[in-house]
């Protein structure tokens, strides 16, 4: 029986009695084959638009490296075209060529690889109508398929191009939720961000008493003065500017004198003001506005 050659690789098998004296010579070039075939890597060089990847029944071969480093000076989007269109073969693919590279073995579909990207691919060597698959397209995690572009993908990793599209409230946002993310949508972050818009601490009771903020966050701070006259000092201490201090006289009782440290200028609300905000104007100044509600 004369020699054939496997499907895939192309390794010859010796037939029986064939090839006496010189069997140790096609054998060492089979084992060169499989050594290509497992852990090979080929510097291929392109040019032009196209490039035919050839594996040839044996012998040693530029289409039988495991992987293919791709380079070269080509003029456009390169079409390798595994051959031949009936063998099966699995790539990992480096493209360093300055241009897409496009695998190709058959009209049942092609995998283009952008230049300085990776790509781990396999040709089903179904003859004319062979398919090439990119393996890492659809890929998963734990049972679950990533659905995500790379164009949203690159957007998770810190992508700069930003649109202008509409937030809507059922939109979702992606938060770290201790450590696990999570996706919640837009409403969810408005209700959480206009309840904790503003400091609420306890009412204030004394006669005298200094607010001073200690974190860059407006304040709603109530006043009772039912028992007693107030004197509020209120400090700049760590509003941004713009922030405020909203002070509510709770009772038509007594009075409350509000000021700020540096000139102890103010407002004074009796029975009839019970009410006041005081805007940091300019990081060091309060201007104050009144409301008369009583």
């Amino acid at each position: 029986m004369p020699s054939s050659y496997t499907a895939n690789l192309g390794v010859e098998k010796i037939g029986s009695g064939e090839q006496a004296g010189t069997w140790g010579t096609t054998t060492n070039l089979n084992l060169d084959i499989i050594d290509r075939a497992v852990n090979g890597v080929g510097a291929i060089t392109l040019s032009g638009t196209s490039h035919t990847l050839t594996t040839t029944d044996g012998a040693l071969s530029e289409g039988g490296n495991k992987v293919l480093v791709l380079g070269g000076s080509p003029s456009g989007t390169n079409t390798i075209t595994i051959s031949p269109n009936d063998q099966d073969k699995m790539y990992f693919v480096h493209n360093n060529s300055g241009q897409t590279a496009t695998f190709t073995q058959g009209s049942g579909g092609n995998v283009s690889i952008p230049d300085g990207s990776k790509g781990l691919i396999f040709a089903d060597g179904a003859g004319s109508g062979a398919k090439v698959t990119d393996l890492l397209d659809g890929f998963a995690f734990g049972g679950t398929k990533v659905t995500s572009t790379a164009a949203e993908l690159n957007l998770m990793d810190g992508g700069t191009s930003a649109g202008t599209t509409a937030v809507a409230a059922s939109d979702g946002i992606v938060t770290n939720d201790g450590g696990t993310m999570r996706q919640t949508t837009a409403a969810t972050f408005s209700t959480y961000f206009n309840a904790n818009l503003v400091t609420v601490p306890s009412a204030i009771t004394s006669s005298s008493a200094t607010l001073t903020p200690s974190a860059a966050q407006s304040i709603y701070q109530k006043v009772d003065t039912s028992s007693n006259n107030v004197a509020l000092t209120l400090a700049i201490g760590s509003l941004a500017i713009g922030q405020y201090i909203i002070v509510d006289k709770t009772s038509s009782s007594n009075t409350l004198t509000i000021s700020y440290p540096s000139n102890s200028q103010g407002v004074s609300l009796g029975s009839s003001a019970s009410f006041a905000i005081a805007i940091n104007q300019n990081g060091s100044v309060f201007t104050f506005i009144e409301s008369i509600k009583f």
